[in-house]
């Protein structure tokens, strides 16, 4: 499924290099870190045995970053679920994936949490349902007719349930056992393209807003207010899975800050035709997606097929959870653009257009915030080029140049344009 058949089996090789990136960071005056721990690595059955190798990783990871100043924000799960847990009872398909989780979590808060503060459960976990579940085009790869089996009318919605039970289960765990003692905080990462109406009528306005719904209202929704948004309910039907008293209880309220990946916006138009049975999550959603309007682009692309540079996107998303989910703590989580993977020394240093997407996109942001919005800090994606999963090499997001082939490290224009900008701000 992936181009040239590439792995993430070596990848950056942070795991030896990991020193040398946060001198990197420290160099160029950031001063956070947002990584993700993977499951595997901690439990290689998912529960169970533990892989001290993996354990202690983490643990030099952490103290080096503190040591150079650069505050660890860690997030527990970034779409890699340990295989065993997929043989044995099909992974998040099961509610026997909550527990699971919830001592994964545990174990973090206990060994992490004298260190890390700042945690995160999930990253986009709409992306495990949607394209896990529902087109099949990431791993498990399970879909209405993918050779793995799977339903895309019902499977995203059972896995939903399941990882917002995984998230609340593990804030439960952390504000019960950790949090007055380690006085940290936990969120969940979401991601959010913003959906603009094509048109100003009334039936692309709906579709939008149905969009939104489908995409962070979605999870949260039942997170702030502690049921799904109402356009689903009334599509989905009983196809959506219930909370029960106990879990609404859990559920809501489940977060002490969010955070949002935003990268991107697209033009909703209402879709008229409604299949009298359903076919996926994404036909639910009765939407067609547009990116032009009467020819004119939506805005300029990156190299990705969805990436599409709307600035003005991010302003109008974290206005809308602001407005929409009662003003809550916001860490803009990722941002970014891409170069094509087959880019060489010393072009790919110069990233004129990543320099102006990040000065566009922050500019926006901070409008938001003079606005109102409570945003409390902001993540680059990424500080490497890496192993951009289903496209595995052909995509660089990286502040830095990696050369995959020697794994030597070139930071890029747009890494220096950040250290200037970040210098400038600790004088003021």
């Amino acid at each position: 499924m992936i181009p040239n058949n590439a792995t993430a089996d070596v990848s950056v090789d942070e795991y030896h290099h990991y020193k040398e990136d946060v001198d990197i960071m420290k160099k160029f005056n950031f001063d956070a870190y947002r990584f993700s721990i993977s499951w595997s690595r901690i439990f290689p059955n998912g529960t169970g045995e533990i892989n001290w190798e993996g354990v202690d990783y983490y643990d030099r990871l952490i103290d080096y970053l503190i040591l150079q100043g650069i505050t660890p924000y860690a997030n527990l799960y970034h779409y890699d679920l340990p295989l065993a847990l997929h043989k044995e009872y099909l992974g998040w398909l099961s509610p026997k994936i909550v527990d699971a989780f919830a001592d994964y979590a545990d174990f973090c808060f206990e060994r992490y949490g004298d260190r890390v503060k700042n945690w995160f459960t999930f990253n986009e976990p709409r992306v495990v349902a949607a394209l896990g579940y529902d087109t099949g085009f990431h791993a498990p790869g399970r879909c209405t007719t993918c050779k793995f089996g799977g339903n895309s009318t019902i499977e995203p919605y059972i896995v939903t349930h399941h990882i917002i039970l995984s998230h609340a289960t593990a804030v439960k765990r952390y504000r019960e056992k950790y949090q007055v003692d380690q006085k940290g905080k936990i969120g969940i990462l979401l991601d959010f393209v913003w959906y603009e109406p094509h048109t100003p009528s009334a039936n692309d306005e709906a579709a939008a807003q149905r969009a939104r719904d489908f995409h962070i209202g979605w999870f949260l929704h039942p997170l702030t207010y502690g049921y799904y948004p109402k356009s689903i309910q009334e599509i989905v039907k009983d196809r959506l899975p219930k909370f029960t008293v106990d879990q609404v209880k859990m559920v809501k309220g489940s977060y002490d800050y969010v955070g949002v990946n935003q990268y991107t916006t697209y033009y909703m138009k209402d879709n008229a035709v409604i299949n009298p049975k359903p076919i996926s999550y994404q036909d639910d959603w009765h939407v067609e997606f547009k990116v032009d309007r009467d020819g004119v682009p939506i805005g300029p692309q990156a190299y990705s097929d969805w990436l599409y540079i709307v600035p003005w996107g991010i302003y109008r998303v974290v206005t809308y959870v602001k407005v929409n989910y009662g003003d809550p703590v916001i860490i803009l989580a990722e941002n970014g653009m891409d170069q094509p993977g087959n880019v060489t020394l010393p072009e790919g240093l110069r990233d004129t257009k990543r320099i102006n997407y990040y000065k566009s996109y922050i500019s926006e942001l901070k409008r938001a915030i003079d606005d109102g919005a409570t945003v409390i800090g902001y993540f680059a994606w990424s500080l490497l080029d890496n192993f951009e999963w289903r496209l595995g090499y052909t995509s660089r997001f990286g502040l830095v140049y990696v050369d995959f082939k020697t794994n030597i490290r070139y930071p890029k224009e747009s890494a220096y344009w950040f250290k200037n900008m970040l210098k400038r701000e600790k004088n003021n």
